[in-house]
């Protein structure tokens, strides 16, 4: 029964990773997000609906246009198959909760997978342009103020009053991000990611938060050597390598694996 959900479930998340890339296609572009036939980004013809199928549509078409073509964007696909798999990620750590109250379980999934979505599309914007959009970092930051009544923990009731240690941890983990843009005027820092930790602290906390900050530098250093070592390339500090991407990935794996600051360091200790 439960992987006739996790297959349910990851499916609805592929059809959302569709939408997803909509959104980072169109936003900021002018064009509208809800309405509108989607189309060949090169011939500008209105794509079928056989043609619009997550992921197995580009499998079939072999990553092409069917009628000029011109190669279809990697990040078609891929989105959706992250939004599909992190679907089915957050679905499994909420399990727990589904034999003791399945309303409870709907509302867990349905308001994570949501806050996880909008951090997709942050992602992959800045990976593209290099820049978190205030707008979507708006809303992610007031829906992680509204996480901080809502009990992340599998077992006991669904909403909580916060401790004052949740409610001041966003600001406090953002203030060092916002420092470091401040001093080095955008150049170590942009402010887009002070307002990304800002959501970040008030969805995990202080200490699940700042173990999402170490492990996000860790994984930016091993990504950063590894593009070094593949282009040849030397990565100074004028060097734009986006942030955002994995201060998520980061959050992500805090989340699910409930690793605050002393877990993570027991995983290097031998």
């Amino acid at each position: 029964m439960n992987i006739l959900i996790f297959v349910f479930i990851f499916l609805l998340g592929t059809i959302i990773g569709s939408f997803l890339n909509v959104v980072i296609f169109r936003f900021n572009t002018g064009k509208t997000i809800v309405k509108g036939r989607s189309i060949c980004m090169t011939c500008s013809q209105t794509l079928r609906w056989y043609e619009l199928i997550p992921v197995f549509s580009y499998v079939f078409q072999l990553g092409k246009c069917r009628r000029c073509s011109e190669r279809i964007s990697h990040q078609y696909p891929l989105v959706e198959l992250a939004t599909g798999i992190v679907f089915v990620l957050i679905a499994y750590h909420f399990l727990p909760v589904l034999s003791l109250s399945p309303i409870s379980y709907l509302f867990l999934l349905s308001f994570f997978v949501f806050i996880f979505s909008i951090l997709i599309v942050i992602s992959v914007y800045d990976i593209r342009h290099k820049i978190i959009p205030d707008k979507l970092v708006y809303v992610y930051a007031f829906v992680s103020f509204l996480s901080i009544f809502v009990n992340h923990s599998t077992f006991g009731s669904l909403f909580t009053l916060p401790s004052l240690s949740f409610i001041v941890a966003g600001p406090v983990l953002a203030l060092p991000f916002a420092f470091l843009w401040f001093v080095s005027k955008g150049q170590w820092m942009g402010l887009g990611d002070a307002k990304l930790m800002l959501g970040i602290g008030w969805m995990l906390g202080a200490s699940l938060g700042l173990a999402s900050i170490i492990l996000a530098f860790w994984i930016g250093a091993v990504v950063s050597l590894s593009i070094m070592f593949i282009s040849r390339q030397k990565i100074t500090m004028k060097t734009e390598i986006p942030f955002a991407p994995f201060l998520i990935l980061s959050t992500l794996i805090v989340f699910l694996f409930n690793l605050d600051i002393f877990s993570l360091a027991s995983l290097f200790q031998f």
